[in-house]
């Protein structure tokens, strides 16, 4: 299977259990849309949600949040995260679209990074949100997902690589609902900690399902009194590992004495190998 036909099969699966894909911030129009991205950096959907209401009803649009200072608009926000920032971005923002672009909110990503807090990825979801021009933001979540799913190759370990192989992979027309899909997926089903993959749409032509079920088992019948960790190719415990990064770039526990990667924790059973997590 190649990575366009990983794709088809990964895209049509998210979209049979997500057919609604969209943003999960509330706004009303283009300006609350970019408040409420710029917001939700480093800081949950939910917890913005919850926070712009009382800022919309004081701020409601660029014309009266331009007259404000950050002092003004800090005590609505606090609860969100790095709220001095934002409360400065936001006026900031403001004054500049007002100025500027007439109390309009641009519709490039160009102009749109202009504006104070207004980094590529918040651009990109502002255009593609609110203007339905063709984007594709990379967050952690997918990058997370994109790496899992193997959409995008072994080299894209940063947000920006990921991005371009995605726009690479898929048309243009697909790269707005590529990106609710991903990231919707990412926050309820392939999770950071604790991922759903028994629950997955897309599990069949995962490959990073497949790496985890290939870890080897739980072994029953070790005796952690002997030693905290159990090497299986010697059989014999000991104390304190060695570590060794694999072919995959990930540090793994092995035998001091031999160099394998096949150990087991004595009290628990499990295996303490791990694949690749894509986390960042």
């Amino acid at each position: 299977m190649n990575r366009r036909q990983r794709a088809d099969r990964v895209f049509a699966a998210l979209r049979r259990v997500i057919p609604a894909p969209e943003t999960e911030l509330s706004y009303q129009d283009p300006w609350q849309l970019l408040v409420a991205v710029v917001l939700s950096a480093q800081c949950t959907d939910e917890r913005v949600n919850q926070v712009t209401p009382r800022l919309f009803e004081r701020f409601p649009d660029a014309a009266s949040m331009a007259g404000a200072e950050a002092a003004g608009i800090f005590p609505l926000i606090r609860s969100i995260s790095y709220p001095n920032n934002k409360a400065s971005h936001l006026a900031g923002a403001a004054r500049l679209v007002m100025e500027e672009f007439g109390g309009q909110v641009p519709r490039t990503v160009e102009e749109l990074i202009r504006l104070p807090g207004v980094g590529r990825k918040t651009a990109q979801v502002v255009v593609s949100v609110a203007f339905d021009v063709p984007a594709l933001a990379v967050d952690t979540h997918i990058f997370r997902v994109a790496n899992r799913l193997g959409l995008v190759g072994e080299d894209a370990k940063t947000p920006d690589k990921v991005e371009r192989q995605l726009k690479r992979l898929l048309p243009e027309e697909e790269w707005g609902e590529a990106h609710h899909l991903l990231i919707l997926h990412g926050r309820y089903t392939c999770t950071a900690r604790s991922p759903q993959c028994a629950g997955c749409a897309a599990a069949a032509v995962c490959p990073w399902k497949e790496a985890l079920d290939r870890l080897p088992p739980p072994r029953e019948g070790l005796d952690a009194r002997k030693g905290r960790y159990f090497c299986a190719t010697r059989r014999h415990y000991f104390e304190n590992p060695d570590r060794v990064t694999d072919r995959q770039g990930v540090e793994q526990v092995s035998c001091p004495r031999c160099g394998s990667m096949n150990v087991f924790d004595a009290r628990s059973g499990r295996s303490t190998k791990q694949i690749k997590d894509y986390r960042v």
